[in-house]
């Protein structure tokens, strides 16, 4: 299993505590997806950023909601490679 986290660089340069604001799910559990694929979009600072899948596989459980807000250690969804 592999877990899906907003990651990266666009944590860097914002306060401690900020968080996003999950948007909208461009997919659905049980869906096979591609590695790079945009699986949801999340506002962070006014800028929307594209959360992909790491790698190849299926969703197994999408684990935030539409509207959630979530700091960077905060597992979106599951795929099964």
């Amino acid at each position: 299993m592999m877990d899906v986290l907003m990651t990266g660089e666009v944590w860097d340069d914002v306060e401690p505590g900020t968080e996003a604001l999950l948007q909208d799910w461009q997919v659905k559990e049980g869906d096979t997806v591609a590695a790079g694929q945009v699986l949801v979009c999340a506002e962070l600072v006014k800028t929307t950023h594209e959360i992909t899948a790491p790698v190849a596989g299926r969703v197994v459980a999408l684990l935030a909601a539409e509207g959630d807000t979530i700091g960077p250690a905060t597992v979106l969804a599951r795929l099964e490679e």
